[in-house]
């Protein structure tokens, strides 16, 4: 590794000047509120779980967004997606929603594919090693990772604007800055860094060498290079926050100490609540119960009807985590569901938003086309259909004559003429 990455660069050369990676949308900023129409309302929303560490020593982190307190500039904050599938799915989607909220509030945000880190494997959370991916799988699943980040950050920036002007969303891959690196290299100027102690007391560590597998190398490294992936954001971008599922924490406590212990400058640490299953578990690939972003894996229906089928006791929380909507208008919507529960008024509004913010309009309006079927809007020669996966049968949906009477809703008649039988 080339020992200049390890130099500290003086804070005045990147805090308050914006990089090249900093496009600004909409030409210049706006104030913004300051922490409490940040910070405070994200946790009020349930959205921001942990705050990492309770004090800085130099500065607090509510005082990093705090635009009123003069010389302060928009922060830069990033999190971590590994490509470890083709796809995001909506265990991800809490943090990038956490870094829409900072990017809205006219910060700039980085999205971090961790095209190097998935092949050691993350053993956060986890009671078995992941399985092995070589180089060239991991490669195609970054790529379409990039796709997809970059697919919701169009989406959020065309249909969820709030007439502020907005900050960055940027999409890094670490393998950027690891396919140089030579191993004695970068042993040698980081490895001094870390003490066996501190990173053997991890929670997740703890976990996995109780376990009857234990741990393996790869993985017992892997905060190793999240902890410098931060330290780099750090020094390159002036990244002074990282995002993280509240599985997260130890990774990121291990790139606090990193980065402090080189710089002596403060960065913080931001975890979310996981999300899970009904029956308690984590949403994810590993589990066997993701719901997919890419509509290939999930389709725009499918992804609807997930949240649309929310039960009561979750609805409103979704509400608070998964959509921007602000907290008088999801009271109101609440308000509205005790009258006619019937309606199943939050479940439809949740279900819209976060189709909307996935797959766009198209998909919106795809995913209520089904969502006529299902809930009985279509009829073919006045045969209700509920299934949108029906085999149209010859005799029965299609006449003789090659006639069908398709009825939708309860105005519209169409025939349909088929050419081929």
């Amino acid at each position: 590794m080339a020992a200049p990455m390890l130099r500290c660069i003086s804070p005045s050369r990147w805090f308050c000047t914006p990089g090249p990676w900093a496009v600004l949308p909409r030409g210049l900023r706006e104030a913004h509120s300051g922490s409490k129409g940040l910070l405070a309302v994200q946790k009020a929303r349930g959205l921001f779980k942990e705050f990492f560490p309770d004090k800085g020593t130099k500065v607090e982190l509510p005082e990093l967004f705090d635009r009123s307190i003069a010389g302060n500039c928009p922060q830069t904050i990033y999190c971590g997606f590994d490509p470890t599938a083709d796809s995001l799915h909506v265990g991800h989607l809490l943090t990038l929603l956490g870094l829409f909220h900072f990017q809205r509030a006219g910060h700039n945000v980085i999205a971090l594919v961790g095209g190097a880190t998935a092949r050691l494997g993350d053993p956060s959370g986890r009671t078995k090693e992941r399985e092995a991916l070589d180089a060239e799988r991991v490669g195609s699943n970054a790529r379409a990772l990039r796709r997809g980040l970059e697919a919701l950050a169009a989406h959020h920036q065309q249909l969820f604007s709030n007439g502020r002007a907005w900050g960055s969303f940027t999409v890094l891959d670490n393998s950027a800055w690891y396919q140089e690196q030579h191993l004695v290299d970068f042993l040698a100027a980081v490895g001094g860094h870390f003490r066996m102690g501190t990173l053997l007391s991890r929670l997740s560590v703890q976990t996995r060498l109780k376990s009857p597998e234990g741990m393996s190398l790869a993985e017992f490294l892997y905060q190793v290079l999240q902890a410098y992936d931060f330290y780099y954001l750090f020094q390159r971008y002036g990244c002074r926050v990282q995002l993280g599922g509240s599985d997260q924490l130890g990774n990121i406590t291990s790139g606090y100490e990193f980065i402090n212990k080189l710089t002596g400058e403060d960065v913080f640490g931001i975890t979310l609540p996981l999300i899970t299953s009904t029956t308690g578990a984590k949403l994810g690939k590993s589990a066997g119960n993701a719901v997919w972003l890419s509509r290939d894996k999930t389709s725009p229906f499918e992804l609807y009807q997930f949240f649309v089928r929310q039960p009561d006791d979750s609805v409103e929380r979704y509400l608070k985590l998964f959509t921007f909507l602000p907290l008088p208008e999801i009271d109101h919507i609440m308000q509205l569901h005790v009258k006619e529960p019937e309606k199943r008024g939050p479940q439809k509004r949740l279900a819209a938003e976060v189709t909307k913010l996935v797959h766009g309009q198209e998909g919106l309006d795809s995913a209520k086309r089904y969502r006529m079927i299902t809930e009985g809007g279509v009829s073919i020669n006045h045969r209700q259909v509920t299934n949108p996966e029906s085999v149209l049968v010859v005799g029965q949906h299609i006449l003789k004559n090659g006639l069908s009477l398709l009825k939708i809703g309860k105005r519209n008649f169409y025939i349909i003429k088929w050419l081929q039988l």
